[in-house]
């Protein structure tokens, strides 16, 4: 097998009831909705065909694998076709798990499993992963459908895209202005053109009108607060302590995750320090994929020495929380809660 696909392409493959289904497809990418979207669009075109018996399983390096090659197995009471759903956050399988894999896209690649399709989704892989045995024999079975990450400034154009489908059309000033108000969040982004198919009928909408119907939708939580620390973005970090601040967020735990990240940075700069098993460290806290990724860049840019100190000052904020007072430090938790975030984000290593 060992075809390719992008996103839009198996979309518009899965349009036509006609289309035969492959026995695989992997489904591929960090970006969520479109994940959403790819898997959504499979399983009605499954259940449309007749695999109406579905297995949905999600699986990490521990997980039991036998009950994979088990569920090819089982025998339908009414001899419906078979949907085995699978899912691989991690992107990591083990090596149980390396070798079900393998099993699997042997087995679908020798076509002895007529009636059933598999789907796996997993994260983007990086080069050794996309390497691994059991990847190389997924990719050579079954259909690669890499879901593209859509950045910042690709935002304007995939909401013009996605607006374009339902008959509307924006100008290039509004699309902006629409991109910046929804952060980067393509999900916010989705819902809101949506919107925008609700309120306006087909053709081309006002900047004026798009500005009534999209107010401040910019969703966080306390990972996307994560996130921006981690990729040093000072005054991004900033806007989302103030937009989770204003959404009624609890303060404990936005601390918790701030607090948590830079343990773990704390214990890990020292373990690379003394030489040791950085990576090992990471999978023993399950970090993975963008996160293990923005954890390293961020050991790259701060100086091992700045730790300890961010370690104390996450614990002094808490005292803060609880109404505790600390010399040196402002008497408002938020404020000093600011102010260790770009202790992170603006350090740099000399």
């Amino acid at each position: 097998m060992g075809r390719r696909l992008d996103h839009d392409g198996l979309l518009q493959q899965l349009r036509k009831a006609s289309a035969p289904l492959d026995p695989l497809y992997i489904i591929m990418g960090d970006e969520a909705l479109l994940v959403i979207e790819a898997l959504d669009a499979l399983r009605g075109a499954c259940a449309a065909q007749g695999y109406t018996e579905r297995t949905r399983l999600i699986l990490d390096a521990r997980s039991d694998w036998s009950a994979v090659l088990g569920a090819t197995q089982n025998v339908s009471l009414f001899g419906d076709r078979k949907l085995l759903d699978l899912a691989l956050p991690s992107g990591k399988p083990g090596k149980t798990g390396a070798d079900t894999l393998q099993s699997l896209a042997g087995m679908l690649l020798q076509g002895s499993l007529p009636d059933t399709v598999v789907t796996l989704s997993l994260p983007r892989l990086d080069r050794a992963s996309r390497s691994a045995k059991w990847a190389s024999a997924l990719f050579e079975a079954g259909t690669l459908v890499e879901v593209p990450d859509v950045d910042r400034n690709a935002l304007p154009r995939w909401i013009g895209q996605r607006l374009a489908a339902q008959g509307q059309e924006l100008d290039a000033e509004t699309l902006a202005w629409m991109s910046d108000k929804v952060e980067g969040n393509l999900l916010a982004a989705f819902q809101e053109i949506q919107k925008l198919g609700l309120l306006y009928p087909p053709g081309r909408i006002t900047g004026d009108d798009v500005r009534r119907a999209v107010l401040d939708v910019a969703r966080y939580d306390v990972f996307d607060l994560r996130d921006a620390m981690l990729a040093g973005q000072a005054s991004r970090a900033l806007a989302i302590l103030h937009g989770l601040r204003g959404e009624g967020e609890a303060l404990p735990l936005i601390l918790w995750a701030v607090g948590d990240e830079i343990r773990l940075l704390a214990r890990l700069a020292a373990l690379q320090a003394a030489g040791g098993d950085v990576a090992g460290e990471m999978r023993r806290n399950r970090v993975f994929g963008p996160r293990e990724q923005g954890l390293r860049r961020t050991l790259a840019r701060v100086a091992p020495g700045a730790w300890r100190a961010a370690v104390q000052h996450a614990h002094d904020v808490d005292r803060l929380v609880k109404g505790l007072k600390v010399p040196g430090l402002l008497d408002d938790p938020w404020e000093e809660l600011a102010r260790l975030l770009l202790r992170i984000t603006v350090e740099r290593k000399t």
